[in-house]
């Protein structure tokens, strides 16, 4: 079985390959670093969609430590790199999952489309599994073609109950009815799927508000978890999502999917310091255990290591 670091590394391979070739061809042979070897530092930091504001500050700290002497190699220009990113992710580690005194801990998962929201949730299902929790996963996507009878084939694979209403019909009732059967079950965990909605279709999104006011009315409080699903390659435009979703729906924590799929492992970064949501999970591949609990840590050392 592969290390949690070897799934980090793997899924990361292609940001950090673009960039180590990038800093490399900056530091090889340069005698000197100037304003132009560090205004090609910063454009290859960008290109990960680090964000300007985080880039600009890795480079100031390369650059303070060089003019004192600390520092004159690419492994160096990397090890600051490590040293700041991982500073400004710290704070998730200090963010536990939200849990009630009593009854199932409810976690509503919302997306755009594309975003691998119900993979992800049968993902989430056997993680939680693997932890030894009991789960039962609702099917409150009625909107999309197919989207109740995918997840419970998901359901089958990894050996959770769904509970589902009929395509088309009102996703905020079978929310009601899943809060309901985990609460009778006494089941630990209890992922409730919505369809997909653009950002920017507010009559969609408002549907969610609905969705929340009948999980409320099932158990007061819930849900405890919103976990918002957004495609990693989508670069800048996932934060874009994360913003919009933010606005209109109290977000409290990120899964951020598709990381391996690009070079814009950046993004993780940007998110988490512009909005301050946790990030919860990354999806680092295909495979089930390719979906992991966000760890700063080990992601720092991945991408810059």
């Amino acid at each position: 079985m592969k290390s949690i670091f070897r799934i980090f590394q793997h899924g990361l391979q292609r940001t950090k390959t673009g960039l180590l070739r990038r800093i490399q061809s900056i530091f090889s042979g340069t005698s000197r670093w100037d304003d132009a070897t560090y205004e090609q530092l910063e454009a290859a930091l960008v290109s990960t969609d680090l964000g300007v504001e985080i880039s600009l500050r890795v480079v100031a700290d390369v650059r303070s430590r060089y003019e004192r002497g600390l520092i004159a190699t690419t492994a160096d220009v990397l090890s600051v790199a490590r040293e700041t990113v991982l500073e400004l992710l710290r704070p998730d580690d200090e963010a536990p999952l939200r849990t009630p005194p009593t009854g199932p801990t409810v976690i509503l998962v919302v997306g755009v489309n594309g975003s691998g929201k119900t993979t992800t949730i049968a993902k989430l299902a056997h993680a939680f599994r693997q932890d030894g929790k009991t789960v039962l996963l609702a099917a409150a996507d009625t909107y999309r073609a197919a989207g109740i009878e995918q997840l419970q084939v998901w359901g089958e694979r990894v050996g959770c109950s769904v509970v589902a209403g009929k395509q088309g019909g009102d996703a905020a009732a079978v929310s009601y009815d899943a809060v309901c059967a985990a609460q009778q079950r006494q089941v630990d965990i209890l992922l409730i799927d919505t369809a997909g909605r653009q950002h920017t279709r507010r009559g969609l999104m408002e549907e969610l508000a609905k969705i929340g006011r009948s999980i409320d009315k099932a158990m007061p409080g819930a849900p405890h978890e919103v976990w918002l699903t957004v495609d990693a390659s989508t670069g800048t435009n996932a934060l874009v999502q994360a913003r919009e979703f933010g606005r209109l729906f109290g977000i409290t924590g990120l899964i951020l999917t598709k990381l391996d799929g690009s070079g814009k492992g950046g993004v993780v970064v940007t998110i988490r310091q512009e909005l301050g949501h946790p990030v919860r999970f990354v999806g680092l591949g295909e495979a089930m255990d390719d979906l992991q609990p966000f760890d700063a840590t080990l992601f720092a050392r991945a991408l810059f290591e």
